[in-house]
């Protein structure tokens, strides 16, 4: 069986072949969660004029994800994508420590409480 494995990011070509500040991303299996989170953090970078994401159609598991640097930025828009996904998985490390350590405080302090009809 020689299945062809989808790439589960896809970069659409720019309209301007040799502008690297513009570029669309085309993430298959993903939906509005990782979306609007990335989107988010990309915008965050003073690099980023613009990012807008939006599902072609709901029945497709895949969102279009545009991105755009100034023309005056060092930054391409493939760096601002990657710093966007690297601050992303940042952001969700940090969470999950945090709830992690949390958690454990508070079976720590709750000693009674653990597995006792909590479900």
């Amino acid at each position: 069986m020689s299945e062809k494995k989808k790439e589960r990011i896809e970069v659409l070509p720019s309209p301007e072949k040799d502008d690297e500040t513009m570029c669309t991303f085309v993430l298959h299996d993903e939906d509005h969660t990782l979306g609007n989170s990335l989107r988010y953090m990309i915008m965050k970078n003073p690099n980023v004029e613009f990012c807008g994401y939006n599902v072609p159609h709901p029945s497709e598991k895949k969102i279009h994800l545009r991105v755009q640097t100034y023309p005056t930025s060092d930054m391409t828009a493939m760096d601002a994508f990657k710093k966007g996904l690297k601050d992303l998985s940042g952001v969700c490390s940090h969470i999950i420590s945090t709830f992690q350590t949390e958690v454990a405080h508070y079976k720590s302090t709750h000693p009674s409480d653990d597995e006792d009809g909590a479900s």
